[in-house]
């Protein structure tokens, strides 16, 4: 089974720039979460995005490499039946001209 999380759309503190330390931004999460399913042992897709949102909120991550990295450790930690992983990070408002973000694809 692979969950779908898409465009989880939540206001942070995060990045280096002095404004972006000092009012929250517009981040969205996109996800792809694959696991073994059998009988009762599944993945809460609702935790899942209450773990990410409260994450990101209390760790205020200056870069987008360790807030992915971090997302990461928490969901592979928290449910240890994923086998694949992949996590999308982006900052639509920081440049007038385009959205900006980060991802990554993991195999455990």
């Amino acid at each position: 089974m692979t969950i779908h999380i898409e465009a989880l759309t939540f206001d942070v503190i995060i990045g280096l720039l002095d404004f972006e330390r000092d009012k929250p931004q517009r981040v969205i999460i996109d996800l792809q979460a694959s696991y073994e399913y059998s009988d009762n042992h599944f993945i809460d897709y609702g935790d899942m995005v209450l773990l990410i949102q409260k994450k990101l909120k209390e760790e205020r991550y200056a870069l987008l490499e360790n807030a992915l990295l971090g997302i990461k450790e928490l969901l592979v930690t928290t449910y240890p039946n994923i086998k694949k992983l992949y996590l999308k990070i982006s900052k639509p408002d920081i440049l007038k001209e385009c959205s900006v973000g980060l991802s990554d694809t993991w195999n455990f």
